[in-house]
C-alpha cells in the first residue's frame, strides 16, 4: 500500500480561461484520460483489456493465478500471459470467469499453457509492460516467446482478436475451455468445427457461480489447415469433442507480419445466438472500425461529466474512475434480447434489457445512486432485471453472477437500489411487484432474519457476522418503511420503522461501540474494538471501530445514542487517529487506513460525511480532501482496496465533484470538498448542472459560502431534484474553515426522503 500522503500542489488550468464554459464532449477525446492500468496493482483487482460500457464481453489477458490479487485474472506485478479470455470480473474480492481462453503461439503443438510450477512449459509467454497498450475499448501486447502482436477490442457481446504472426509453418491458436482464470472448474465443455472458419461450443462450470452456462462461437479470418482436439491433454479424433477439459488447436502457416483475426461471440442461451451476435455486431473484418466504435461508445458515456481539472493526473484518475464505474453491471442477454434466467429457463422478448454481475453490498452505496444521475435510461432495466430475478429465485438478488445467486456478503441490498429509483420517480417497472419483492426478501428465515423477527436482534451465538447483518438489514428496512409510507401501507410502515431501529440493540452505551449481542441478551465478552474476527466472526470485513458508524439511514438516531453532537463528533474524530492491533486474522479488505477508518472497504465510504450531520461540515471537507489525495492516483496501485465493481471509483467521482449520497435512498447529497474547478453533468432534456468551485486549490479545501443559481444557499447538502432541475452551484473555497457553514440545525442533512 502506498504510504499515506497529503500533497498540496499548484496545478494548471484545464482551459485557458477560468470562466470559460466547460469543453464539450464532441471536442475532446475523453478516453485519452482513461488509463486501464490504474488499479491493476496492489489490491485493486480491476479488469484489464477491451470492453464497451456495461458490455457483456470483457476480453483481456490472463496470468497464472498466484493468489487473491489475481481475482480479475491479471495483476500488474506479473510478466507471464497464458492467453486471452472473453469474460472477466473487475475489482471483486473473489475470482471467477475467465471463460474461453484463446492463445496464439508457434512451434510444437501444446494443449496447455503450462502450470504455476512450470509456467513456460506450455504455450504461455513472457511479456513486458513496455509492450502493452491499454485504452478504453482496446488492448495490445507482444508475446515475447513467439514475437506475436496481440490486439483486442470488443462490442457488447463479441470479442475481436487480431494476431500479427511472424513467418511460421507451425502457427497455432489454442481454444482452451479448461483453463481460464483458474478460480472455477469446468463441469462440461464442448467444441465443434462447423466449417473451415467457424467453431462453436459451450463451457459449463462451477465456481463462485455454481452453475455457469456459457455458449460461444468463433469465426476466423483465415481457415485453419488442420484442427486438433484434446480432452484432459489426450488427443481426440474428429471435428467435435465433449468432456470436462476440452482444448482445440487451430494449425496454420503464416507469412511474416500476417494478420489473423478472430471474432468470438458469447451467449447465455445458445451457440446459434452467439453466431447471431457476431453477425449483428461485427458483420465485417474491419478491426480498426470496431476499435473506433468502442472508443466512441466510451466517449459518449464519459462525456456525461465534463470536468476542468488542475492537472492531467487528476483528469486521468477521474475519467478512469468513471470508466471503472461503467464496467459493471454487464449485459446478460443476446442481441435479440434472449437471456437465461436464474431458473435456467430461456426468456424471449422480455421487454427489458437484462443485466448481471450485481455486487450490491458494495454498489448500493454510491454506484447505483450515480447511475440515477448519469445512466437514467439504464436504471429501469436494472430494476426490472432484479425483479425478474426475484420471480425466478424467490428473493431479490444478493450478489448475482452470470445467472447465479452467490449469496455473497450480508444484507438484502437490492432494496435500497429499488427504493432509491422509486423515490426519485423512475418509471418503467412494476411498483407493486417491487414492493412485494422487498417485503418477501426481508421476511425470510435465513441469515439471521428468523432471530430478528423473533427477538428483535440477531444473537451472535446463533448467527455469524451478526452485527454487520443486522446493521445492513436496518438500512434496507428503513427503505421499505419509507416506501410503505408513500404507498399508504401504514401497518407495514410501523412494522419496518421499528425493525429499522433495531441497530440500537447493538450499541453499548458504556463502551460506545456496536457490539455483538448474545442469545441471553448480554454483549459478547471479551471484547476488543480492533479485532475483526471473534470465534464466529461478528463483523463482515471490519471491526467495531468501523461498523459503529453503519447507520447512514438514521444518523440523527446514532448521534442521540452517543448523547448529542459533541460526544458523537469526539468519537468520530477519534476514528481517524486511534491505533490498535487488529490481529492476525484481520481481513485483507481492511485497507486504506487512516487511524481505524478503512477507505479500502465499502462500509466506511459514507463515514467522513457524517460530520455534516452534527454541524461540522468543514471536517467532512478536510477528511475527504485527505482521502482523495492519499488513496487515489493515476498509477497501477492507485486504488487502496478492491474496486468492487465500481463502488471504490463511485466514491471518488462523487467526492471529487463535491458531494456524496450518505443515505443511499434519501435523495440528498452531502457537501464535501470538490477537487475540480468546474464540473458539468449532462442531464435529460438537454439540461446541465454545473458545479463551480471558486478559488479552489489543495490549500483552499474548505467551503466558505454557496450559491445555487445565484441565490445564497446555506444548507450543507443538495438534493437530487435540485440537481436534475439543472443550473449552477457555486462554491466559494478558502484555506480556513467557515465554522458557521452548515452548522445551523436547519442547514444540516436529515434522515428523510427528499
Amino acid at each position: 500500500m502506498k504510504k499515506l500522503y497529503f500533497i498540496l500542489a499548484a496545478l494548471l488550468l484545464f482551459s485557458a480561461c477560468k470562466n470559460e464554459k466547460p469543453v464539450k464532449t464532441e471536442a475532446v477525446d475523453l478516453t485519452s484520460y482513461v488509463d486501464p492500468f490504474i488499479g491493476t496493482g496492489y489490491h485493486g483487482h480491476v479488469f484489464l483489456g477491451a470492453n464497451v460500457p456495461f458490455g457483456g464481453v470483457q476480453t483481456g489477458p490472463v496470468n497464472f493465478v498466484k493468489g487473491w490479487d489475481w481475482c480479475s485474472g491479471y495483476h500488474y506485478s506479473d510478466s507471464i500471459v497464458t492467453g486471452f479470455s472473453q469474460l472477466h470480473l473487475s475489482g471483486t474480492g473473489i475470482g471467477d470467469l475467465g471463460d474461453v481462453l484463446v492463445t496464439p503461439y508457434t512451434g510444437e503443438i501444446k494443449s496447455s499453457p503450462g502450470t504455476l510450477k512450470n509456467p513456460l512449459e506450455g504455450y504461455a509467454s513472457l511479456y513486458s509492460h513496455k509492450d502493452e497498450i491499454a485504452r478504453a475499448g482496446y488492448y495490445s501486447v507482444i508475446m515475447k516467446k513467439y514475437d506475436i502482436h496481440v490486439e483486442l477490442t470488443a462490442t457488447e457481446r463479441v470479442a475481436f482478436h487480431k494476431y500479427t504472426f511472424p513467418e511460421s509453418k507451425e502457427a497455432h491458436i489454442a481454444i482452451n475451455l479448461t483453463s481460464g482464470i483458474g478460480w472455477d472448474q469446468p463441469v462440461e465443455t464442448f467444441l465443434k468445427k462447423s466449417d473451415a472458419r467457424t467453431y462453436i461450443g459451450y463451457r459449463f462450470s462451477s465456481g463462485w457461480a455454481k452453475d455457469q452456462r456459457l455458449w460461444f462461437a468463433i469465426r476466423t479470418s483465415k481457415p485453419a489447415e488442420s484442427f486438433q482436439l484434446f480432452n484432459d491433454d489426450k488427443a481426440v479424433s474428429g471435428d467435435s469433442a465433449r468432456g470436462a477439459k476440452i482444448v482445440g488447436i487451430l494449425n496454420l502457416s503464416t507469412s511474416n507480419d500476417e494478420e489473423v483475426m478472430l471474432k468470438i461471440g458469447i451467449s447465455p442461451v445458445s451457440a446459434e445466438n452467439a453466431l447471431a451476435n457476431i453477425s449483428a455486431e461485427i458483420p465485417d473484418w474491419n478491426f480498426n472500425n470496431v476499435v473506433a466504435e468502442a472508443k466512441a461508445k466510451w466517449n459518449k458515456e464519459l462525456g456525461k461529466i465534463v470536468v476542468k481539472g488542475k492537472n492531467e493526473s487528476d483528469l486521468r484518475t477521474f475519467y478512469t474512475a468513471l470508466y471503472h464505474s461503467f464496467t459493471h453491471p454487464v449485459l446478460f442477454n443476446d442481441h435479440n434480447g434472449d437471456y437465461r434466467g436464474t431458473d435456467k429457463k430461456v426468456y424471449h422478448n422480455p421487454g427489458f434489457v437484462n443485466y448481471s454481475i450485481f455486487s450490491l453490498w458494495d454498489t448500493y452505496r454510491a454506484e447505483h445512486p450515480l447511475f440515477t444521475l448519469l445512466e437514467p435510461e439504464r436504471v429501469p432495466d436494472m430494476i426490472n432485471t432484479m425483479l425478474n430475478i426475484y420471480k425466478q429465485q424467490g428473493k431479490l438478488p444478493v450478489w448475482h453472477l452470470m445467472g447465479n445467486e452467490t449469496d455473497c456478503m450480508v444484507g438484502y441490498s437490492a432494496v435500497p437500489v429499488i427504493a432509491d429509483a422509486f423515490f426519485k420517480g423512475f418509471k418503467g417497472f412494476d411498483v407493486n411487484l417491487a414492493y412485494e419483492a422487498m417485503k418477501v426478501s426481508s421476511a425470510r428465515d435465513d441469515y439471521g432474519l428468523k432471530y430478528l423477527k423473533e427477538k428483535g436482534y440477531i444473537p451472535a451465538d446463533k448467527e455469524k457476522e451478526s452485527v454487520s447483518k443486522a446493521l445492513e438489514y436496518c438500512i434496507s428496512d428503513w427503505c421499505i418503511a419509507e416506501m410503505a409510507k408513500k404507498l399508504g401501507k401504514n401497518d407495514d410502515f410501523e412494522y419496518y420503522s421499528k425493525r429499522a431501529e433495531s441497530y440500537k440493540q447493538y450499541f453499548d452505551q458504556l463502551r460506545q461501540f456496536m457490539r455483538a449481542k448474545l442469545d441471553n441478551g448480554k454483549f459478547r465478552e471479551p471484547f476488543s474494538p480492533f479485532r475483526s474476527i471473534h470465534e464466529w466472526g461478528d463483523y463482515t470485513e471490519g471491526n467495531a471501530w468501523q461498523y459503529t458508524w453503519l447507520v447512514p439511514e438514521d444518523v440523527e438516531g446514532l448521534i442521540n445514542l452517543f448523547g448529542g453532537d459533541k460526544p458523537f463528533l469526539a468519537k468520530l474524530d477519534s476514528l481517524f487517529v486511534v491505533q490498535g492491533d487488529m490481529g492476525e486474522d484481520a481481513s485483507a479488505d481492511i485497507s486504506g487506513l487512516i487511524g481505524q477508518y478503512a477507505h479500502g472497504n465499502e462500509p466506511s465510504h459514507h463515514v467522513t460525511y457524517m460530520f455534516a450531520y452534527a454541524g461540522e461540515q468543514w471536517l467532512t471537507a478536510e477528511k475527504n480532501r485527505l482521502i482523495q489525495r492519499s488513496f487515489y492516483s493515476d498509477k497501477p496501485d492507485g486504488l487502496c482496496g478492491n474496486e468492487d465493481c465500481g463502488q471504490m471509483s463511485a466514491w471518488y467521482i462523487f467526492s471529487s465533484m463535491g458531494f456524496y449520497p450518505v443515505n443511499p435512498a434519501g435523495g440528498a447529497f452531502v457537501f464535501g470538498s470538490p477537487l475540480f474547478d468546474e464540473v458539468t453533468i449532462s442531464l435529460p432534456g438537454d439540461k446541465e448542472f454545473t458545479v463551480k468551485s471558486v478559488n479552489n486549490s489543495d490549500q483552499n479545501m474548505y467551503i466558505q459560502s454557496v450559491k445555487l443559481n445565484g441565490a445564497i444557499y446555506t444548507r450543507s447538502y443538495i438534493t437530487y431534484k435540485e440537481i436534475m432541475n439543472g443550473g449552477t452551484l457555486e462554491l466559494e473555497m478558502g484555506p480556513k474553515p467557515n465554522y458557521q457553514f452548515g452548522a445551523a440545525t436547519d442547514d444540516r442533512p436529515k434522515s428523510e426522503i427528499y
